[in-house]
């Protein structure tokens, strides 16, 4: 990272004094000191996040750009309790990206405000000067393009705040005509695909708490079975958008598997791998009276005793995460995988001498 954009930093804090400036030093880093300023301003209260405004507020500059991303959650899971999958890797969204973020009356408020303050050194007051008036490369901020085209700069992902890959998206604000695509050298600009990878952080599924017989309570060498409500367990998706740019991306996640752990090494798993498939729209078969003695489908069979205590079960769904497109093919994300413990008491059968 550039020493004078270190070296600005803290300045620009003090130009704010008891209001946050949003002003390049990068991006980025102004987004870290507010997140909200970025494509992800917390958790919305309803499941669409449409935030779009501009203008100057109290000398904070808020762009009219600054919610480029939607989200529509009104596919997302609910019900008593929802999380969020986690990748099967160490795989994570896009720590920081580019976007349409101001226009040329926006951006250049923000910088005549900070290049008139005591903030920035003259060596960076020279380089903005110089990128952004003096033609090198743009001339008097692209103002002749009013209304053709935005300035991109990078937004940090929700989360992503202290992730040291938030600090890649380090270049100066530059201009893209409508219609056209951001420049190739920038890898980090956003694209269809990104977005689908951003949408996949929103997703939320039901809780894995699954359902049991006999319920919570079982027996030593007596098979539970269990099963999960297919009524909760349908697929879920998020779609992410840019109307800016007229791109946005589904990204859906559906259930394939559910993985059992009995808490203890004196158990066995039906099936013995652990992994109970989806089959004809469900996970594992509800028990009925009669079937008390055979070999469930999906289930554990505890062969010791819980004591005073009990066992953790511990329920895990493998969710199949795929995306597609309004300009794009989409394809296939890296499964996610959400789980739950529960507390399983195990007791011994009490028989009767004569």
């Amino acid at each position: 990272m550039p020493a004078v954009i270190r070296t600005l930093r803290p300045a620009v804090v003090a130009v704010a004094t008891g209001s946050i400036l949003l002003c390049w030093i990068p991006s980025a880093f102004a987004d870290k000191a507010n997140p909200g300023a970025g494509s992800f301003g917390g958790e919305a209260a309803s499941k669409t996040d449409r935030r779009a405004s501009g203008g100057l507020d109290g000398g904070t500059l808020t762009s009219g750009a600054s919610g480029v991303i939607v989200f529509d959650r009104s596919k997302n899971g609910d019900g008593k309790s929802t999380g969020a999958v986690t990748s099967s890797t160490s795989w994570t969204p896009p720590a920081c990206y580019y976007a349409p973020k101001y226009t040329p009356e926006e951006i250049e408020a923000q910088m005549r405000q900070v290049w008139g303050s005591s903030a920035p050194s003259p060596e960076w007051s020279l380089r903005t000067q110089n990128h952004f008036v003096n033609g090198e490369p743009y001339t008097d901020f692209n103002e002749d393009k009013e209304g053709k085209g935005y300035w991109w700069d990078a937004y940090i992902t929700k989360g992503s705040e202290s992730d040291p890959a938030a600090r890649d998206c380090d270049e100066l604000p530059f201009w893209v005509d409508e219609g056209d695509a951001p420049p190739a050298d920038v890898p980090q600009a956003i694209t269809p695909e990104m977005l689908a990878q951003l949408a996949y952080a929103e997703i939320r599924v039901p809780s894995t708490e699954v359902e049991l017989a006999p319920s919570n309570t079982t027996k030593v060498n007596l098979p539970a079975w269990v099963w999960l409500d297919t009524a909760e367990f349908k697929p879920v998706s998020v779609t992410a958008s840019v109307p800016l740019l007229g791109i946005s991306a589904t990204t859906t996640a559906e259930p394939v598997s559910l993985s059992i752990v009995p808490g203890t090494d004196d158990a066995v798993a039906y099936p013995p791998s652990g992994q109970c498939e989806i089959s004809n729209g469900q996970i594992g078969e509800p028990y009925v009276r009669g079937k008390a003695d055979q070999a469930p489908p999906c289930g554990v069979k505890y062969l010791r005793s819980s004591g005073d205590g009990s066992y953790k079960l511990q329920a895990t769904v493998t969710w199949k995460i795929s995306w597609t497109s309004t300009v794009d093919a989409g394809g296939d994300l890296l499964n996610g995988t959400f789980g739950a413990d529960q507390d399983i008491v195990v007791q011994e059968v009490q028989a009767v001498n004569r």
